[in-house]
């Protein structure tokens, strides 16, 4: 089902224009190859050299919120595709005045283009779409052409901490990260009744646990 455009959404975004650092227009794909990286400097739009965790498919945010409020001395990006939802995300971030997360608006097959290489020390992927059907696999965010991106932006011992309630998604990903050269840990099917640290929920995590259904875990570990 297609999201009805918010009201004022442009006007909205552009006030929010202070922790949007990437806005991927239509053109995008327009442009030359070597117009379209503009490597986003962390010194410049967050003042320090903290590490900097990366949020693929943020939502409404309320994840990355939480977890930049309980831990300052961490940057947080968080990408999110569709400007309807990002909206809601940054403008919770601004209320509640979070100055250590910023977002990007763009397809997650473009971060190379923004993220510098070997400079996330982890990367979390919630609840991502699991694209039931065979013929869109490639569109998971656990597909080969993905974890290729990932492993140039990760640092050495970088992670990638992954939830999900799709067994489909969970297979899929564990098969692939396997077969991409990721060294599995923290692995469950059923992450509420392990021991397992979790110390956010997300929106749809506190959803699907309320109605009974388990949750997924994986970790994963590039050694470069």
């Amino acid at each position: 089902m297609r999201l009805r455009k918010k009201k004022n959404l442009d006007e909205r975004i552009k006030a929010c224009w202070d922790i949007l650092v990437v806005y991927e227009q239509f053109g995008f794909y327009d442009l030359p190859e070597d117009k379209r990286c503009n490597l986003i400097d962390y010194k410049k739009v967050f003042g320090n050299n903290n590490p900097v965790h990366l949020e693929v498919g943020c939502g409404k945010g309320g994840f990355v919120a939480e977890m930049a409020l309980l831990h300052p001395e961490i940057n947080f990006l968080a990408v999110e595709k569709i400007s309807n939802v990002l909206i809601c995300a940054m403008e919770n971030c601004k209320k509640l005045g979070i100055k250590n997360v910023k977002f990007l608006n763009c397809d997650a097959s473009n971060l190379g283009y923004y993220i510098n290489e070997d400079s996330i020390s982890k990367l979390y992927l919630n609840f991502s779409c699991p694209w039931p059907k065979k013929k869109y696999a490639n569109q998971r965010l656990t597909n080969a052409r993905f974890l290729k991106i990932y492993q140039k932006l990760l640092t050495t011992d970088g992670e990638i901490l992954q939830k999900t309630d799709s067994p489909l998604m969970f297979e899929y990903s564990v098969e692939q990260l396997s077969q991409f050269g990721f060294g599995l840990f923290d692995v469950s099917c059923d992450l509420h009744n392990s021991k397992i640290e979790n110390e956010v929920l997300t929106e749809y995590e506190k959803y699907f646990s309320g109605i009974g259904k388990p949750i997924y875990h994986i970790g994963a570990r590039l050694n470069k």
